[in-house]
């Protein structure tokens, strides 16, 4: 009778992994991805808050465009905010007003035709992407029309005479001596365009009670926003209010 030879089998038993063995390497690959992961989810959340500030300089270099054509004023279309779908729909908690910027597609729809443009990556992939607050198509046909999910606060109202903070028909001059004077308690004394938002993406600050608990303090971007300010120059500010 021929007996395997003893070498070789020593040599496979060697080769071959125990259970204790196999429980390690599983449980130091579990604590890499452990450690891994918040990073990868903070690299994420950077390549889409980089993506939205190219989003809002585009949008800031058409209003540019736009404005330079019309006389440094801008538009009343006070008409789009109630008869884009969903018309205009304020908060009964907040914001009690409707700062979606719908109309703001159609508006510019000649000079800034992209689609993606208009959405905030922050918004789409957030805890806040589900919410009728943040999003309004920019047009009367969903299968055309552009989805925005950018505020602009300056234009968040339809009351006639317009709002001393509000910017609709009103030269960027106007725009600015109204914002200094409205009273209201953003505004920064002696601010210049460079001090003004012309358009965010949302936020739910968790400073407003009134705000629902799940997405009081929750914005398109943990813990900060970004946004287009009067000057044209987008950028990213930390908020305390957020999480």
């Amino acid at each position: 009778m021929v007996r395997p030879d003893a070498s070789a089998e020593g040599q496979r038993h060697g080769a071959a992994f125990s259970l204790i063995e196999l429980l390690v390497v599983i449980a130091v690959i579990a604590i890499l991805a452990s450690l891994l992961m918040p990073a990868l989810g903070r690299a994420q959340s950077m390549g889409r808050s980089a993506a939205c500030l190219s989003n809002l300089r585009q949008v800031g270099v058409a209003w540019h465009l736009y404005l330079g054509d019309h006389n440094e004023r801008f538009p009343d279309r006070r008409d789009l905010k109630r008869d884009l779908i969903g018309g205009y729909q304020p908060w009964s908690t907040w914001p009690k007003s409707d700062p979606r910027a719908g109309w703001s597609a159609v508006v510019l729809g000649s000079l800034l035709a992209s689609k993606p443009v208009w959405q905030c990556p922050g918004v789409t992939a957030g805890p806040i992407a589900r919410l009728d607050q943040v999003r309004q198509w920019g047009g009367t046909d969903t299968n055309r029309s552009a989805e925005v999910t950018y505020w602009m606060w300056r234009f968040d109202r339809i009351d006639d005479p317009v709002p001393a903070d509000n910017f609709w028909g009103r030269t960027v001059e106007e725009s600015l001596a109204g914002w200094r004077t409205s009273g209201n308690p953003l505004v920064v004394p002696g601010c210049g365009l460079s001090e003004v938002e012309l358009v965010v993406d949302p936020y739910f600050p968790a400073t407003i009670p009134a705000i629902p608990e799940p997405v009081r303090g929750r914005a398109a971007h943990p813990g900060f926003r970004n946004r287009l300010q009067m000057d044209g120059h987008a950028d990213r500010v930390r908020d305390r209010r957020l999480r």
